[in-house]
């Protein structure tokens, strides 16, 4: 490979890693705008083993916005992340898989107060925590970059607190 691809792999898994986490950031902070606009025209998510939804990213995000509710306090932790482009003949392509694992704990809403990530709770552990894998499929669009085209939660377990 020469220099110049090198540094195109990089810039992509770069860009691809902003994606992934501005995913995590839209989530935990209930920003339902942000989230729709990582996905790529027709991108879908799959929340099936986590007992939510699947379907079009925009349907999925209205589904998030109610589910999250209950939990004004997220923290996702996505770690692990292994990227891989796909390559044709050396030169990167527009296609990439992530596969990453998560931690998420999520504290209840406290004493009936609403509002976004961490309003009217004082309480700092986790009522509900779930982890497992996510597989990020994402597509280098024209306009906007790397997109998610699919996610799909893994979730392998959870813990309720009393």
């Amino acid at each position: 490979m020469t220099q110049r691809v090198d540094l195109a792999t990089v810039m992509d898994r770069l860009a691809i890693d902003e994606v992934v986490t501005g995913y995590a950031v839209a989530v935990d902070d209930g920003d339902w705008a942000a989230y729709r606009s990582l996905f790529a025209p027709g991108g879908r998510a799959d929340y099936t083993s986590a007992g939510g939804i699947e379907g079009p990213a925009g349907e999925v995000a209205e589904w998030l916005a109610q589910t999250m509710e209950l939990f004004p306090v997220r923290q996702h932790l996505i770690v692990n992340r292994l990227v891989r482009l796909e390559n044709r003949v050396g030169w990167p392509a527009d296609l990439a898989e992530v596969r990453a694992d998560f931690v998420n704990p999520m504290r209840l809403e406290a004493g009936g107060a609403k509002g976004g990530a961490g309003a009217g709770t004082a309480a700092t552990a986790p009522n509900f925590t779930a982890a497992g894998r996510y597989t990020f499929a994402l597509a280098r669009t024209a306009h906007d970059g790397w997109r998610l085209t699919r996610v799909t939660v893994h979730e392998k377990w959870r813990h309720l607190s009393p």
